[in-house]
C-alpha cells in the first residue's frame, strides 16, 4: 500500500513507487522465498512510463508469481464517498490495465487503508468477478471491536464475499516478536482457522519490505513458542482460509470505521467538485452515445478514457 497522494506532491509518489519496486526486486534477487504484493494500476502505469527498465524486470518476477499485482483497481479508492458507478470504473479501468500490461487478473479487492466501506461493496465486487476482500482499517475502531477477522460480508442486495482483516492490526508490519504475538492473540477465528495475513513492509510513503524484516521472517519460520511465519501469495492464503472456514460468520451491511470521521465532514468544496465531475462524466457519455446512435457521430472513446 502506497498513498498515491498524501503528504507530498504526486511527482514524489512516482519516485516512491520506483524506489519501492527497485527495493523489492533487489530483495527477490537475494532471497528466493520472498514475495511482494502491490496494488493500484496508476502506480504501475507511472513506473512503466518513468522507468521502463525497472518495469521490464518487474514483469519477469510477475510471470514467476513472486511479484504480485493485487486489487485490480486504478487506485486504492475511498470506500464511502464515490458513486457506485465510480467504484465500478475504478475496477473496469484498473482490471483492463492489469490484464493488458501485466498479464494478470486479480481475484480480490485490496483496500487496506480506506476509512470505511459502503454496504454496496460486496455486490460490486462479486459482479466484477472478485472472490475475496481485504482491508485492515476496521480493526482500528476506537470503541467497538469488530467481532471477526475472517468472515462473509453480506451487502445490501444479499451478495456475499469472503473477507479478511489481518489480526496484526497493521498493514505496515515489521514482523517484530510483539506484532506476531499480537496477531496470534487477537485472531478471532483461531479455534477453526490456522492463519492470518500480515502485510509486511513500509507502506503509506513506500519503501516496502527490508532485509531486516526478511531476516525476522526466517527466524520466525519455526521458532518454539511463536506463531510460524511464511511468505505466501494472498490468493493462496484465501484459498486455504475458505477451506478451513466453509461456513464463516456473516456480517451484514456497511463496514463503519469509528475513526478518521472528519475525512467525511471536512473539505466540502473538494468533495462537491468530485461529485459534480461524476455527474458531468455521466452526461458526457450519455449524450455522446445519443449522438453516435442517432446522428452517426464517432464515439469519443479516447477523450472520455
Amino acid at each position: 500500500h502506497i498513498d498515491s497522494a498524501w503528504l507530498w506532491p504526486v511527482r514524489e509518489t512516482r519516485r516512491k513507487v520506483a524506489r519501492t519496486v527497485s527495493n523489492a526486486l533487489a530483495l527477490m534477487d537475494a532471497d528466493p522465498d520472498f514475495k511482494y504484493a502491490m496494488s493500484s494500476a496508476q502506480q504501475y502505469a507511472w513506473l512503466e512510463e518513468d522507468h521502463p527498465d525497472i518495469f521490464k524486470r518487474m514483469k519477469r518476477r510477475i510471470e514467476e508469481g513472486r511479484f504480485i499485482p493485487v486489487g485490480g483497481m486504478w487506485v486504492e479508492a475511498d470506500g464511502m464517498l464515490p458513486a457506485g458507478e465510480s467504484l465500478i470504473r475504478q475496477i473496469a479501468y484498473g482490471r483492463k490495465y492489469f490484464k493488458e500490461h501485466l498479464g494478470v487478473e486479480p481475484k480480490g479487492v485490496w483496500l487496506p487503508d480506506s476509512f470505511g466501506y459502503t454496504g454496496a461493496w460486496p455486490q460490486i465486487a462479486r459482479r466484477a468477478g472478485y472472490e475475496w476482500f481485504l482491508t485492515q482499517k476496521i480493526s482500528w475502531n476506537q470503541v467497538n471491536r469488530f467481532p471477526h477477522h475472517t468472515f462473509l460480508w453480506e451487502g445490501i442486495d444479499g451478495s456475499r464475499i469472503f473477507t479478511h482483516f489481518p489480526s496484526m492490526d497493521t498493514y505496515n508490519s515489521q514482523l517484530s516478536g510483539d506484532e506476531v504475538a499480537r496477531a496470534d492473540r487477537n485472531f478471532k477465528e483461531k479455534s477453526i482457522g490456522s492463519s492470518s495475513l500480515a502485510p509486511t513492509g513500509w507502506g503509506d510513503g513506500g519503501g516496502g519490505t527490508t532485509r531486516e524484516m526478511i531476516a525476522r521472517a526466517k527466524r520466525l519460520a519455526d521458532l518454539e513458542g511463536s506463531a510460524k511465519v511464511t511468505w505466501e501469495t494472498p490468493d493462496a492464503f484465501f484459498e486455504r482460509a475458505r477451506a478451513e472456514l466453509p461456513e464463516p460468520a456473516v456480517w451484514k451491511g456497511e463496514l463503519y470505521l469509528e475513526r478518521h470521521r472528519a475525512t467525511y465532514t471536512a473539505q466540502h468544496a473538494m468533495k462537491q467538485g468530485n461529485r459534480r465531475n461524476e455527474a458531468l462524466l455521466f452526461e458526457a457519455e450519455l449524450w455522446a452515445t445519443v449522438a453516435t446512435l442517432r446522428m452517426g457521430r464517432p464515439y469519443p472513446y479516447e477523450v472520455l478514457d
